[in-house]
């Protein structure tokens, strides 16, 4: 799913190519995309682009002063610009015309989870908003009360869109390992250092990550999001070195989800429990990185 620094670089590239341009026509493949009826679709067009914004992990276009076009991406929904004089590919959900190119949002899978919410003012705005912290722009001791104002996982914390705005399954991780934090660990009984080392692992993560697709996309349309990069330091990197430690990054799965994290650099050597494998392995399943090393076939030994 594209987080905040996906997003921030669409929100980029977008401005560079809509602020200002009128929205010509919009066509929608799929009825299911569009979550809302009042205001009607319909009256976007003929509006110029007024401004764009991010809530949370959505895109937020404003046509004329009064109009919002949210898009959510969700896991799978990608944005994509074309030239003027192209045409969409049979792929499209939607697709946005201006005079100056089209915009068109395509979703892999079957499982078709991407949303248009058409919304009025701020008021509308609102309700799509789900409240959570702005780390970027915000201080230590607003992130360190936001974080411990419930009793979470450090990794729940942090994806939870009430709390933190904009925060995923994938920087998570990331961010976890550069604070060199355990995923498991409880908000409410984080030491004021650890706190301190979270909110700058935040921070670096996210601004360092914005600064490589920024540079990635250079004058282009980013088409090359993705929640798995080859130089992310833990996230989809399980079973390959960490960075800092070389040990084997390990992960938790959980309904569908994945956590990726270092063992030695996060939680002291200990491996957290994947609840499918400690269920199938009961007492066998290692609770420590050496007893991992020592599994048969573990790292090519039979």
């Amino acid at each position: 799913m594209p987080e905040l620094p996906d997003i921030t670089v669409y929100l980029e590239a977008l401005g560079k190519r809509i602020s200002g341009q009128t929205i010509q026509r919009v066509e929608l493949a799929s009825p299911f995309l569009l979550r809302t009826v009042d205001p009607p679709l319909a009256e976007a067009e003929g509006k110029s682009v007024t401004g764009l914004r991010r809530i949370g992990k959505r895109i937020a276009i404003g046509a004329g002063h009064d109009i919002w076009l949210v898009l959510h991406l969700m896991i799978a929904g990608r944005l994509h610009w074309i030239a003027p004089g192209k045409k969409a590919g049979k792929q499209s959900l939607a697709v946005f015309e201006f005079s100056s190119g089209a915009l068109t949002l395509t979703e892999a899978g079957s499982q078709k989870r991407a949303s248009l919410h058409v919304v009025r003012g701020e008021e509308g705005l609102s309700t799509l908003d789900p409240g959570g912290l702005e780390v970027l722009d915000s201080d230590f001791s607003a992130f360190d009360a936001r974080l411990r104002s419930a009793n979470h996982t450090l990794k729940r914390a942090l994806t939870d869109p009430r709390l933190f705005s904009g925060i995923g399954n994938a920087y998570s991780d990331e961010i976890l390992h550069r604070a060199a934090l355990s995923p498991t660990a409880l908000t409410q009984r984080l030491s004021e250092t650890d706190s301190h080392r979270l909110f700058e692992g935040v921070r670096g993560v996210l601004n360092e990550w914005i600064q490589r697709l920024r540079a990635e996309a250079g004058s282009a349309f980013p088409e090359g999001v993705t929640a798995f990069r080859p130089d992310m330091a833990v996230h989809g990197r399980y079973g390959k070195p960490c960075p800092r430690c070389s040990a084997p990054v390990q992960r938790i799965r959980y309904a569908g989800n994945e956590t990726n994290y270092c063992p030695r650099c996060q939680t002291g050597g200990r491996l957290l429990a994947d609840r499918s494998l400690s269920r199938l392995l009961r007492q066998d399943w290692p609770k420590t990185l050496e007893e991992l090393e020592l599994l048969p076939g573990r790292l090519g030994r039979r």
